[in-house]
């Protein structure tokens, strides 16, 4: 498996609170959250190379439909 790449990025502080905060929502690190962004806006431009794996599933797992009979 390919290591992957160590970027130093220097956020305004507002900016890197928003992010944190989205990704505390998303159940995600900031750096995953970073990354899910950058992945969508690649591939919202046509530019996610086709050789990019998937990226991981994070966080919990999504509840399924509640159970209709709780007594």
């Amino acid at each position: 498996m390919t290591e992957r790449k160590k970027v130093l990025l220097r956020l305004d502080p507002a900016v890197h609170d928003a992010l944190a905060r989205w990704a505390g929502d998303d159940l995600r690190s900031t750096n995953a959250q970073i990354e899910f962004l950058l992945r969508r806006a690649l591939s919202d431009n046509g530019r996610l190379p086709s050789a990019t794996r998937a990226q991981p599933k994070r966080g919990r797992p999504r509840k399924d439909a509640e159970p209709a009979d709780e007594e």
